[in-house]
This record gives structure tokens, sequence and C-alpha cells, in this order.
């Protein structure tokens, strides 16, 4: 199931959300710039090492470009091939624009970034040991998403299903949507074992445990949980705090 456009409209324009889509772009294009094997290095200097982030183990001394703490945030940036980077940004920019509409632009940066660092999180606790880099964008989108599901679960969001000769176009709720995503990350979670590589599920987990607990601490207090969706422009002439 791909979502590809929710019918939610906003009363301002996201440009945080377009900010941190270009920017993704942009790291993207500049690691295929330095070829495979400097990619290579990037990721591991600048992607999240669990037993590198708790001191665990360190990396050689050629490979530290910045404090391992730092690569919380620009592991959030890096991203391993075109269909990461186009599936997080397709999923950034649907759900997205409605957050930051529902909290304005600066809580939006903190929030996002909040729910990147709860990612880290619960991906390191799940396996402090790990020598395996981790990035991109998908724990702070994961936030977002909890976030989502909280403010306009019944916003309606236009998904493909792709069943080969039946595959179809339907709307569905996004709390349906929403609820499935979440709910396939913790059945994956479950199933894949932790000790390769491959997709960090548990990163998925906390950056959405994060984006619920954090929306009600972040939105404007006139904007309410549990909307209907179409209510954005309700606020359109809110005063901002």
């Amino acid at each position: 199931m791909i979502p590809l456009h929710d019918d939610n409209p906003t009363s301002l324009i996201p440009v945080v959300t377009i900010f941190l889509i270009v920017l993704c772009v942009l790291v993207y294009l500049w690691q295929v710039s330095l070829g495979a094997e400097g990619n290579q290095l990037a990721v591991v200097s600048l992607g999240v090492i669990p037993a590198v982030l708790l001191h665990k183990v360190s990396l050689p001394a050629e490979l530290v470009m910045i404090p391992a703490g730092m690569t919380v945030i620009t592991s959030m940036f890096l991203h391993g091939g075109f269909m990461h980077l186009a599936g997080n940004m397709l999923y950034l920019w649907i759900f997205g624009n409605n957050v930051e509409d529902a909290m304005g632009h600066f809580r939006f940066v903190v929030f996002y970034l909040l729910c990147g660092a709860a990612a880290v999180a619960g991906q390191t606790l799940q396996n402090p040991d790990s020598q395996i880099p981790m990035i991109g964008a998908s724990g702070a989108i994961s936030g977002v998403l909890g976030a989502y599901l909280l403010l306009y679960p019944h916003a309606r969001v236009l998904v493909f299903i792709p069943l080969g000769f039946f595959s179809q176009l339907i709307r569905l709720p996004a709390g349906w949507v929403l609820g499935l995503w979440f709910g396939m990350q913790i059945l994956s979670s479950a199933l894949t074992s932790s000790e390769g590589g491959g997709v960090a599920w548990f990163a998925h987990i906390g950056g959405f445990i994060a984006g619920m607990a954090l929306i009600p601490l972040f939105k404007y207090k006139n904007v309410g949980l549990l909307q209907a969706g179409h209510g954005s422009r309700r606020y359109a002439r809110r005063v901002r705090r």
C-alpha cells in the first residue's frame, strides 16, 4: 500500500517540509558524486553507529569527521539509495505539510529533530553493540506520521494497492493507513534479526511513538487532536505563539 496524496489542505506554505526534502536530495546527490567507495566512507563517518555513539568502540582516526553525538543529526540526511530517498520524501511530502501547519515552522524543525533523535535511541537501545551505520530520514518521518495519526486520523488518503492485475487506487482514512504502517513496523521488527543490516525497524517504532507523545506539546493550543481533516484552513487567521 503506497500513499500518494491526502485530502487535507493547509493554511501556510510548508517551507520547512520543502527545505528538508531539498536538503535530503542535495545530500544524496553529494553522496552519489563521491562514488561507491567515497559514499561508503561518508556513511561510516556521518551515519549513527550505536557502539560508537555509546563509546563502546572507536572509529579509526581517519574516518572521524565530527563528534559521535553529531551523527544523530547528520544521519537523518543520508540515504542508502534512490528508492530509500524517494520513499522517505514521498511520506514527508504527503504528511509533513499538515503537521508543520499544526505547529508552525520553528516548532516543526525542533519536533522533526527530536523525533529523529528518538528513532536513534530506539534502534540503539535495541542493539547497543551494533557497529552497522544507521542512516535515513525515516526515523524522523515516522514521528511525523505518529503526529499526523493523532491530529487527522479521519483525513482521507489516496493510496495505491499493487496487486498485479487487480492493482487499484482507493481513498482510506489516515488512521487505517498509518495504523497499518505502524503495525507492519512492529511485525517486521519481530521477524527480523538484529544482527545484520537492513531496515532499522526499531528506529521507525521509536520515532513514531515520539511523534505521538510530542504532538500535544508542540501543536498550537487551538489545534485539536483527532480532527476529521479538511480543517487546517480554520486556523488561517490564528495568532502565532
